[in-house]
């Protein structure tokens, strides 16, 4: 679709394809990407609104794990079965895979609550970040590069996503440090269904997330032959927020050794609540390293 969020809505609503073997089946349609392979937020997004439509509406997505496990083809559409493997009187589990040509190529297993009170303390949003309004956007970033994954960065991404350093796109200016921060949301409204924000949320949060070990070791996202894949994702929603309002999204990598990385990550709202909490592991491998 030219408009890259009616995309990601019609990425998001998923056909409903019956049951088979005690489980749910889904069906949903890949977005175009550049590399002709289908994006790893996209493919977690879908997986997560498989299995929040299995649940009932009081129990809340809480926490997801997920891993990679094929390349998805952008130009196939992906089967979601979904296993309802414990119904709990607080919590629900299910697990859900993700099929291309009768292959696996996402295992995910979320967990589900219904909502309570509790203890309640987070650790607070850094203080003295500059406003989104005041950061260039992708577009500007990337302006004039002439490249399908410049422009797709800059155009064709259901999110507006600004950057708090100078970007990686081309080059790593500054302190070779192992944190960064980004500004996000979508680039208009979305319904004011609380699952597909939570989607749309684990979406967005594989944007950027490898990027602090990058930025590290001074490796552009242009670095000729440089070989990125995700391996897992996990995340963590500790409350609720909108994704077509800013959030910060504060990324930081403890680690990487022998071809992986890990980075850790914290998304706020504008106004310093924490809302989501995401761990990444990635295949990283640089020539010559």
């Amino acid at each position: 679709m030219s408009d890259p969020l009616s995309g990601l809505i019609a990425a998001l609503d998923l056909e409903n394809s019956g049951s088979r073997d005690g489980e749910d089946l889904f069906t949903g349609q890949s977005q175009w990407m550049p590399s002709g392979r289908v994006f790893g937020g996209q493919v977690l997004a879908q997986s997560l609104t498989a299995a929040m439509r299995t649940v009932p509406a009081d129990r809340v997505l809480h926490s997801m794990h997920g891993y990679f496990l094929r390349p998805g083809d952008a130009t196939k559409p992906i089967t979601f079965s979904v296993d309802r493997i414990h119904e709990g009187r607080s919590f629900a589990t299910r697990r859900t895979q993700a099929y291309q040509d009768g292959q696996p190529i996402l295992s995910l297993i979320a967990s589900f609550q219904t909502e309570d009170t509790g203890l309640d303390h987070q650790i607070d949003m850094p203080a003295d970040m500059p406003q989104p309004e005041d950061l260039p956007t992708t577009a500007e970033n990337l302006a004039g590069i002439d490249h399908p994954v410049a422009t797709h960065w800059a155009n064709g991404r259901p999110f507006d996503v600004r950057n708090v350093e100078t970007p990686i796109y081309l080059s790593v200016d500054g302190a070779r440090v192992a944190h960064q921060a980004v500004w996000m949301k979508s680039i208009g409204p979305l319904p004011d269904d609380p699952n597909l924000h939570r989607a749309a949320l684990a979406y967005a949060s594989d944007y950027s997330i490898l990027e602090p070990i990058f930025r590290r070791h001074g490796v552009s996202w242009v670095t000729p032959n440089l070989k990125v894949a995700s391996l897992d994702h996990a995340m963590w929603f500790h409350r609720f927020s909108r994704v077509d309002e800013w959030l910060l999204y504060v990324e930081e990598s403890p680690s990487a050794q022998g071809g992986r990385g890990l980075s850790m990550g914290r998304i706020y709202t504008r106004n310093g609540v924490l809302i989501a909490s995401v761990a990444q592991e990635g295949m990283v491998r640089v020539p010559g390293v």
